[in-house]
């Protein structure tokens, strides 16, 4: 069957999947094929930074060009193209050296900014004209892709090692991405909504820029393990395909919670609720990792509460822009979520990065502690707007 004529939900899912593979691989090994190249931890930081710096200036104008016509295919074919030639030509830029590096990482960025929100930005449309649809079950087909693209990065890299086989398999995916995005996009919905007005001229509601800045918050706490998890485990002696696995058993965590939300009734279309959830296992996970640093083996069970962490949160947040995003300002409205939570990701990367270099990575997880409690505070503020 050509992937264009399954069911809009399907058709989603599958494009979630071809996405989120490449974050699977680039997100736990990125930073262990930087640490090959005998770079410092505070440059690491810097680097891990810097893409999610770039996307709070890229993430919202690219968006905000759906609500002037372009479709979120073109984007999506675009940016996945971008990944496929920036991640082939690391290896090369390394050698060269850090400034060259870094600049090819801030294109790389660039052309990831818009690629997770115009999934977003199309499964939230198919959800609201179909009220069969339901995004959570949507959604576990980008956590499948990671959960997949993880496990085999895992195995790759233990036969391969990190400097060799990073950046090429990302590359790969990059293209598998861009074909994926040109098949499975088209026709997907959403892709030119209503403009009534100006789309500049739409000021969102402050229930929803109060659920943006908790659900940034909560996700940026998540900074310190994204940029310096792989490696602390490492350090403990666990192995590469042990951190993939380590990598999975969150994923596992997040899917099982897309797929049970919606027999939950008290979170069930309770984006407020999902944001406090989030918020609240945040604190548990960062406070655990750090008082339980000396055992490897409480590694797969805090990963478990990444299911809360990330998964009610990311529920949480793409409910309250589903409820509350104005017509004509939808692709805006997503755009502002993605640039507030790279915004506050790379203010706690930067932060994380600093922190292993005073104290080692316990330092940084603590201070992801803060970050959480202040989601929940913005949650509970945003909750009473609404």
């Amino acid at each position: 069957m050509h992937p264009v004529s399954l069911a809009p939900g399907l058709r989603l899912g599958l494009l979630y999947a071809v996405i989120f593979a490449g974050i699977g691989v680039a997100m736990p090994f990125l930073p262990l094929w930087l640490a090959s190249l005998s770079l410092g931890p505070d440059l690491i930081g810097a680097l891990v930074a810097l893409p999610i710096a770039v996307k709070i200036a890229a993430t919202a104008p690219l968006m905000a060009l759906i609500d002037r016509g372009v479709t979120a295919r073109a984007l999506l074919v675009t940016g996945s193209l971008g990944l496929a030639l920036t991640y082939g030509a690391m290896p090369a830029a390394a050698a060269t050296g850090w400034p060259v590096l870094a600049l090819l990482i801030a294109l790389n960025a660039v052309a990831a900014a818009s690629l997770v929100p115009a999934v977003d930005y199309l499964s939230l449309a198919a959800v609201r004209r179909d009220p069969c649809l339901a995004y959570a079950r949507i959604r576990l087909g980008g956590s499948l892709g990671f959960l997949a693209a993880s496990l085999a990065g895992g195995w790759l890299l233990g036969l391969v090692g990190e400097r060799a086989g990073v950046t090429a398999f990302l590359a790969g995916l990059g293209l598998v991405s861009a074909t994926g995005s040109a098949l499975l996009a088209t026709g997907a919905g959403g892709e030119r909504p209503p403009e009534r007005r100006p789309a500049a001229g739409i000021r969102l509601p402050a229930a929803l820029r109060l659920a943006i800045a908790a659900g940034a918050s909560i996700q940026a706490s998540h900074a310190a393990v994204y940029a310096f998890g792989s490696i602390h485990w490492a350090a403990l002696g666990l192995s590469a395909p042990m951190i993939g696995t380590a990598w999975a058993v969150g994923v596992v965590a997040e899917i099982a919670f897309f797929a049970l939300v919606s027999r939950i009734p008290p979170l069930r279309d309770a984006p407020f609720r999902l944001l406090a959830l989030g918020a609240v296992a945040a604190l548990l996970r960062w406070a655990g990792l750090v008082g339980l640093s000396a055992a490897p083996a409480a590694v797969l069970p805090l990963q478990v509460l990444h299911g809360l962490t990330f998964g009610a949160t990311q529920l949480g947040a793409m409910g309250a822009l589903s409820r509350l995003a104005p017509e004509g300002a939808r692709g805006r409205a997503q755009g502002s979520y993605a640039a507030a939570s790279a915004l506050a990701s790379a203010s706690a990367t930067l932060a994380s990065g600093a922190a292993v270099q005073a104290g080692g990575p316990l330092l940084a997880f603590a201070l992801m502690v803060p970050a959480a409690g202040l989601g929940l505070g913005l949650a509970l503020a945003a909750a009473k707007r609404a």
